[in-house]
C-alpha cells in the first residue's frame, strides 16, 4: 500500500489498532464508556478500561492525537493499553471536540472538564486514585499534555508527551510545511468538504486528513485551530504555548521524540527539555534515533519496547510513590448524573 505521507502511514495503523481494539478487553479486564459532558446535542465521551476488582488504582488519562481535527478515544494503542493495565493502570481514554468547527480554547476546555470528572466522580464509578493521574498524550495529543501540565489544578501526577509540542505559533505550524508542500496540493474546497459543518468528537477513520494537509500545505493550522493569525496576534498565543508557561511547580515530565519526525521537529521536544532544565523540573527525554512520527506503534521492535518500558518505569517513578488517597480531602465532590453504558463489539 503506497501512502502520501507519513502521516497517512501513521493514520492507516492506526486503523488497523481500531480493527483489533476488542484485543484489549476479555475476562480481566473490563471497558465502559461514560458521557463526561454534553454541550448541546453532542456528548463527549471517555473510554474507561480496567481491572475487574475494587482496588483502588492510579490512572492514565489518555488523549489521542490527529492535529486536534481528527481521530477519537479509540486510537489508544491496544498492546500500550494491555501494558498500562498489567501495569496496574486504570485508563481514561477521551474524546474531546474537533477543530475547524471547535476552536482550541474549547477543546482545551474539554480537556479541563474531562480532568476534573474524572477527579471527582473516577472514585465512585471506576476507583481510581485521583491524586495519583497521569495525562498522556501523542502528538496533538502529547501538545495537549503538556498544556495540562500547567493549565490543570490540582496539576497532574505526571505528564508524559509522545513528539508532542510546546509553541504553537512557530514557523513549523504557521508557515508552508517542505514535507506536505511536496505532495499533490490540497483545494480549499476539498479541504472544507472533508470536514463539513458539523461539531463532532470522533473521526475515527481520519477522513479529515485532506483538511489538515491544506492546513500544512498553506501554513494555516494556527488560523484553522486557533481562530487567530500568531503573526497578526501573538499576544493570543502567550498563554496556548506550555513551553512559555513552564514554572518550578511543573509536573513531572517525560517526552519521547523520533529525531527524523517529518510532522513535529523533533526540536520542539528538544526545546522543552530544555525549558524543563532551565526551571528545574523532574523530566526525562528519551530521543529515538531515526525513528518518525508514530514510532511507538510497533512493539514487536525492541528499541520501541525498551522506550516504552521506560514510560512504565517512569510513571511507577511519579504515581506509586504517591500514597493512595481514601477521599478527596477537603473538596465537595460533585457528580455526574450521567451513568456509564457498556460497548460490545460482534
Amino acid at each position: 500500500m503506497r501512502c502520501l505521507s507519513e502521516l497517512s502511514r501513521t493514520l492507516f495503523l492506526l486503523v488497523l489498532i481500531i480493527a483489533s481494539i476488542q484485543h484489549v478487553e476479555g475476562q480481566d479486564r473490563l471497558k465502559r464508556t461514560y458521557p463526561y459532558k454534553t454541550i448541546g446535542k453532542v456528548r463527549i465521551l471517555a473510554d474507561v478500561y480496567r481491572k475487574p476488582d475494587d482496588i483502588v488504582r492510579p490512572a492514565v488519562l489518555y488523549i489521542h492525537g490527529g492535529a486536534l481535527i481528527m481521530g477519537n478515544r479509540s486510537w489508544l494503542d491496544p498492546a500500550q493499553a494491555q501494558k498500562y493495565l498489567d501495569a496496574g493502570y486504570t485508563i481514561i481514554s477521551i474524546d474531546y471536540r474537533l477543530a475547524p468547527q471547535a476552536k482550541l480554547d474549547q477543546i482545551l476546555e474539554d480537556l479541563h472538564d474531562a480532568y476534573r470528572w474524572a477527579r471527582l466522580d473516577g472514585p465512585r464509578l471506576f476507583r481510581i486514585d485521583p491524586n495519583r493521574i497521569a495525562v498522556v498524550g501523542h502528538s496533538a495529543g502529547g501538545y495537549l499534555a503538556l498544556m495540562a501540565g500547567s493549565r490543570l489544578s490540582p496539576p497532574p501526577a505526571a505528564v508524559v508527551s509522545f513528539y508532542g509540542y510546546g509553541d504553537i505559533a512557530g514557523e513549523w505550524y504557521s508557515r508552508p510545511d517542505p514535507f506536505y508542500s511536496r505532495q499533490p496540493a490540497v483545494t480549499k474546497k476539498e479541504a472544507y468538504q472533508s470536514v463539513g459543518t458539523r461539531v463532532i468528537t470522533e473521526d475515527p477513520d481520519a477522513k479529515r486528513e485532506r483538511f489538515y494537509l491544506y492546513t500544512r500545505q498553506q501554513g494555516l493550522w494556527p488560523q484553522e485551530v486557533v481562530g487567530h493569525d500568531p503573526e497578526k496576534e501573538p499576544e493570543i498565543f502567550e498563554p496556548l504555548c506550555p513551553i512559555r508557561h513552564v514554572t518550578k511547580s511543573y509536573p513531572p515530565t517525560l517526552l519521547l521524540h523520533g529525531d527524523n519526525d517529518t510532522d513535529v521537529p523533533f526540536e520542539q521536544s528538544v526545546l522543552m527539555a530544555r525549558e524543563l532544565e532551565h526551571r528545574g523540573v523532574q523530566h526525562e527525554f528519551i530521543a529515538m534515533p531515526g525513528k518518525g512520527h508514530g514510532f511507538d506503534q510497533d512493539l514487536s521492535d525492541p528499541t520501541i519496547a525498551a522506550a516504552f518500558d521506560r514510560v512504565l518505569s517512569f510513571l511507577k517513578k511519579q504515581l506509586w510513590r504517591i500514597e493512595t488517597a481514601a477521599s478527596v480531602r477537603g473538596e465537595t465532590q460533585e457528580r455526574s448524573t450521567d451513568g456509564p453504558f457498556d460497548v460490545r463489539h460482534e
